[in-house]
């Protein structure tokens, strides 16, 4: 077998963020109707966030961040789901059945552990002023700012790689390997595994910096995605005689 994982066939992760997009959506709607009309969380959902320990009355801007992380995490999974479905080419591997439970459970605890940092008034989200708009930070729009510039590199990335696969008419000719180049794929190995650490890194800027639960999360993803990229720059390594000496695996100039 080969060094480099592949990915798991494209059916396999679109469960993943199919579940992600309706689940994720399902909590946004939850968390729109009781931010801007004052409707509570249902009583099952409101259990769930206690569970996991949503604040009474605490935090100021975190109705916003909160708000504002659960809309990127839904674009993301939006996003990931088009790429999966029309842009990226995988081969036919299949994926083990741990891995495909984790990636279901994964979408679904996410998004429970962003609205579980929404500050509650009993089943609804408490709000400081009259509008929750009215919150807002200078890192709102540097962790939106972020989540753009990193979405656009992870797209292009995908791009990239989907395209070795096709011909000039976007038809899939193959599934072998080559050795990409373009954007990011000009310092690192898996610029796709690095823009996904800042996808989340600017969600974690978005809650100011400084929510403990949600950098566990980023450390959760940077160790994840780290050692694929190892392994994929292992791959690459021994298979291309020629692959460019100064790439780095995963961060650029360090590792």
């Amino acid at each position: 077998p080969e060094l480099r994982p592949e990915p798991p066939h494209p059916a396999y992760f679109s469960h993943f963020y199919i579940i992600s997009v309706l689940w994720n959506g399902f909590l946004l709607w939850c968390l729109s109707q009781s931010l801007f009309l004052g409707a509570p969380f249902p009583s099952w959902l409101h259990g769930l966030l206690r569970i996991l320990g949503a604040a009474q009355f605490q935090g100021g801007e975190l109705a916003l961040s909160a708000f504002l992380v659960l809309v990127f995490l839904w674009l993301h999974s939006l996003r990931r789901l088009f790429e999966c479905l029309y842009v990226s080419v995988f081969s036919n591997v299949m994926i083990h059945v741990v891995q495909y439970c984790f990636g279901l459970v994964y979408y679904v605890l996410v998004g429970l552990t962003v609205l579980s940092q929404v500050p509650m008034d009993g089943r609804n989200a408490y709000v400081t002023g009259k509008n929750v708009l009215m919150q807002a930070r200078w890192f709102h729009i540097l962790g939106m700012m972020m989540f753009i510039w990193s979405s656009a590199h992870q797209y292009k990335c995908h791009v990239i790689l989907g395209n070795l696969r096709k011909n000039k008419a976007g038809v899939v000719i193959h599934c072998n390997h080559r050795i990409p180049f373009g954007d990011w794929f000009e310092y690192v190995s898996s610029p796709n595994y690095l823009a996904e650490l800042m996808i989340y890194v600017s969600m974690a800027v978005t809650f100011g910096f400084h929510n403990f639960t949600w950098w566990l999360v980023v450390t959760n993803v940077f160790f994840s995605q780290a050692l694929s990229a190892f392994l994929s720059h292992q791959f690459y390594k021994s298979k291309f005689v020629s692959y460019p000496k100064h790439r780095k695996a995963f961060l650029p100039f360090l590792f």
